[in-house]
């Protein structure tokens, strides 16, 4: 068992890229985000920290932001022989100060594992909310005289990114907002995008994914402005057309447990909880100094 006073922490650099790409690969207490990039590809953006033992890369955090006030953490993990305890307790308290001078006021993450989540209550991050997952299995669609023409609803296209980044910074509060950058990810991995046009202005948009498991829809907006229109309905019934043609068994979307508008279009959409959610923590680091 490593001790912990052998334990140094300094910041991530490009030169440690295949190390960290072994620690996140190969080792078993690793966290990864559920985001459109990868965790390497945070390298070079505070915070992201690097445990060391006697110049062996054996722990990492990155908790990088991308938007302004919040950020999620990215990436934490160890490696064989040092305890996760060990590890966060070296670097999370170098964090803090980076989130701080970037005035980030929120830090939240989604633990998958039970270890995770145990450090993040121990260390002042409060559950907020969960994430639920709901599946739709292919039936016939019922078609409804509510919502638009199709001729309001086309493909997404790379040009369309800037207008969508703002129906996405309009319809979300701070925490699920993407960045531009983010959705030029998405859009990138996307097996279906969409959005709703009128007069030449976006006005709601939805990204798929596609997986062995089946397609994922993974985001979903509606400005503000243009809610109670149909528009969301309209796109959910696009993809679910496209799951139907593509002879696809299972359809699956992600929501917030307290999201009681998204949960309604759902379930009148078919949907149904599979029984899989996550928790949400959230840490808040204008909270005084650790």
């Amino acid at each position: 068992m490593v001790v912990p006073a052998v334990l140094s922490q300094r910041p991530a650099t490009e030169a440690d890229r295949s190390r960290l790409a072994n620690l996140l690969h190969f080792e078993t207490y690793v966290h990864r985000h559920l985001d459109w990039r990868r965790p390497l590809d945070w390298l070079g953006q505070d915070p992201y920290l690097i445990a060391e033992n006697s110049g062996q890369l054996v722990a990492a955090l990155a908790c990088s932001p991308d938007l302004p006030q919040v950020s999620w953490v990215r990436l934490f993990a160890t490696a064989a022989g040092v305890r996760p305890t060990d590890a966060w307790d070296l670097l999370w308290p170098a964090a803090t100060p980076i989130l701080r001078q970037q005035e980030i006021h929120t830090l939240a993450a989604i633990p998958l594992q039970d270890w995770f989540e145990s450090l993040l209550a121990r260390s002042g991050f409060i559950k907020d909310h969960e994430v639920v997952v709901l599946e739709w299995r292919p039936q016939p669609l019922q078609t409804s005289a509510q919502g638009m023409g199709a001729t309001d609803l086309r493909p997404m296209t790379q040009e369309d990114l800037p207008q969508v980044a703002e129906v996405d910074h309009a319809a979300f509060r701070p925490l699920w907002r993407n960045s531009l950058s983010a959705l030029e990810a998405a859009f990138s991995q996307a097996g279906l995008a969409s959005v709703v046009e009128q007069s030449g202005q976006i006005v709601a948009y939805q990204i798929s994914t596609h997986s062995a498991r089946g397609p994922h829809l993974a985001r979903l907006a509606t400005h503000p402005g243009h809610q109670g229109r149909g528009h969301a309905a309209a796109l959910v019934r696009h993809v679910q057309t496209h799951v139907l043609q593509r002879g696809d068994t299972l359809l699956t979307v992600n929501t917030q447990d307290n999201n009681g508008a998204s949960l309604a279009l759902y379930k009148k959409l078919g949907f149904n909880f599979n029984g899989e959610q996550f928790p949400v923590y959230q840490y808040d680091c204008t909270s005084g100094a650790d």
